[in-house]
C-alpha cells in the first residue's frame, strides 16, 4: 500500500481521524448539554452556569496549541493517546466534584487542555499533510468530527442523565473515551515523511493564493477572524437548549434543534470542502461568513417552535465551512513543518471565540433577561469577521482589479 498524498492509506487515516474527533469532541459538548443541570446543582445564574463551558473551551484552546507543537515534533499518535487517558480521568474527576470550582477545574484542565484538545486543531493539521488535490474535502471531513460529536452526544447524554443522573453518565463517558480512543491512536502512528512544501512555481495555482504578507501580521489577523466568527457562532450553539427552555419548549426541543443544527453543519462542511477545492479557502470563508450573518439575523424575528427548527437548520447549513477554511488559508501561506502549531493557533482562536461568546451571551442574558441583545452582539462580531475576510480577498487581487475610491 502506498502512503503518499491522496493515497488509499491517507483516506483510511482520515476515517480513523474522524472517529477520534467524534469521540474526543464529547468534551466540548457535555457542559453545553448539562448547563441547566449545573445551574440547579450548584445554585447558579445563567452566566455562572455558562462558565464551565467557557473554562473548558479556554483549556481546549491552550491545549490545542501545545498539542499541535507536540504533534509537529512527535506525530499525532502521542497527543491522541495522552488525550484519551486525560479525558477518562477528567470525566471521572468531574463526576466526583463536590464543589462548583472542582467541576470547573476538571472540565478546563483534564477534559479541555489535556483531553479533547488533540482531536481538533492538531488532527486537522495532521490530515492536511496527507492530501494535496483533495485537501479541501479531507480537512472538511475531519473538521466535521466536532459537529458530529455535538449532534450525536447531547441527546444520548440527556437520556442517560434522566435515567442515571449526570454523575454516573460522566463516569460512563470517561470509560468510553479510554477504550475507544487508545486503539484508534495506534492507527495514527505513521508520520508523513513525504509531506514537504510543494514549491509555488511547480504546483497548480490556487484560487486562494495570496500576496505575501508578514507572517505574524497574517497569523494575527486570521486568529482575530477566528475569534470573531465563533463569538457569533456560539450564541445558537451554546445557548439553544437553555433558550428553548426559557421559551417554554423544553430542553429536549433545544437539544433536538442543536442536533439538527450540527448535522446541517456537517453537510455544510462537506459541501464547503468540495467548494474550497475549487475556489480556495478565502472564497469559502467569505461565503460562509456572509451566510452565517444572515442566519443569525433570522433568529431575531422568528422564535416560534417550528420557526426555530427551520432557522437552526439554516444556521447549520450556512456556517459549516468557515472553520475548515482557515486551515486551508494557513496551508497556502506557511510551511508544512509548521502546520500543527499554526493551524492549531488559528483553530484555537475559533475555540476562544466560542468560549468568549458563550460566556458573553450568558452575561447579556442575566443583564437584560432576554437573548435578543446576545444575538445582536453575535451579529456585530460576524460583521468584523466579514471585514477581515474581504481584506484577505482584496490583498490577493491584482492591483489593477482593486477599485480606488476618491
Amino acid at each position: 500500500m502506498t502512503h503518499g498524498y491522496d493515497s488509499r492509506y491517507a483516506w483510511g487515516r482520515l476515517a480513523a481521524g474522524l472517529a477520534i474527533a467524534i469521540i474526543g469532541g464529547i468534551g466540548l459538548w457535555t457542559p453545553v448539554t448539562i448547563l441547566p443541570t449545573i445551574e440547579a446543582e450548584f445554585g447558579l445564574g445563567r452566566g455562572g452556569a455558562s462558565l464551565p463551558y467557557t473554562a473548558t473551551m479556554i483549556g481546549f484552546s491552550l491545549g490545542g496549541v501545545a498539542m499541535g507543537r507536540l504533534a509537529d515534533r512527535r506525530g499525532i499518535m502521542l497527543p491522541v493517546m495522552l488525550g484519551s487517558v486525560m479525558l477518562s480521568l477528567g470525566f471521572v474527576a468531574a463526576a466526583l466534584a463536590q464543589s462548583y470550582w472542582q467541576f470547573i477545574l476538571a472540565q478546563a484542565i483534564l477534559i479541555g487542555f489535556f483531553g479533547s484538545s488533540s482531536t481538533f486543531g492538531p488532527m486537522v493539521a495532521d490530515i492536511s499533510l496527507w492530501f494535496l488535490r483533495r485537501r479541501g474535502i479531507a480537512v472538511a471531513v475531519v473538521a466535521s468530527g466536532n459537529y458530529l460529536a455535538g449532534a450525536i452526544w447531547p441527546p444520548l447524554l440527556l437520556k442517560a442523565i434522566d435515567a442515571y443522573g449526570w454523575r454516573v453518565s460522566y463516569i460512563a463517558i470517561g470509560i468510553i473515551c479510554l477504550v475507544t480512543m487508545l486503539p484508534l491512536a495506534f492507527l495514527m502512528r505513521r508520520r508523513p515523511a513525504f509531506a514537504t512544501d510543494v514549491p509555488r512555481e511547480t504546483r497548480k495555482a490556487s484560487p486562494s493564493e495570496p500576496a505575501r504578507t508578514a507572517p505574524f501580521y497574517l497569523q494575527g489577523l486570521l486568529m482575530l477572524a477566528g475569534i470573531a466568527c465563533c463569538v457569533a457562532m456560539s450564541m445558537p450553539q451554546v445557548h439553544m437548549i437553555a433558550y428553548c427552555g426559557d421559551l417554554g419548549y423544553g430542553a429536549a426541543a433545544g437539544a433536538e434543534m442543536l442536533r439538527i443544527m450540527l448535522f446541517a453543519g456537517v453537510v455544510s462542511r462537506l459541501i464547503s470542502g468540495f467548494i474550497a477545492d475549487r475556489i480556495g479557502g478565502v472564497g469559502t470563508l467569505i461565503l460562509g461568513s456572509t451566510l452565517q450573518c444572515l442566519a443569525l439575523i433570522f433568529y431575531l424575528p422568528f422564535d416560534g417552535l417550528m420557526s426555530l427548527y427551520i432557522v437552526s437548520a439554516l444556521f447549520g447549513l450556512s456556517q459549516g465551512g468557515i472553520v475548515p477554511s482557515y486551515a486551508l488559508i494557513v496551508r497556502d501561506n506557511f510551511p508544512a513543518r509548521q502546520a500543527g502549531v499554526r493551524i492549531s493557533l488559528v483553530l484555537t482562536a475559533t475555540v476562544v471565540g466560542m468560549a468568549l461568546g458563550g460566556w458573553m451571551s450568558g452575561i447579556i442574558f442575566d443583564m437584560t433577561g432576554s437573548y435578543d441583545m446576545a444575538f445582536l452582539n453575535g451579529i456585530a462580531w460576524n460583521v468584523l469577521n466579514m471585514a477581515i475576510a474581504l481584506w484577505l480577498l482584496l490583498r490577493r487581487l491584482p492591483k489593477a482589479a482593486v477599485p480606488k475610491f476618491t
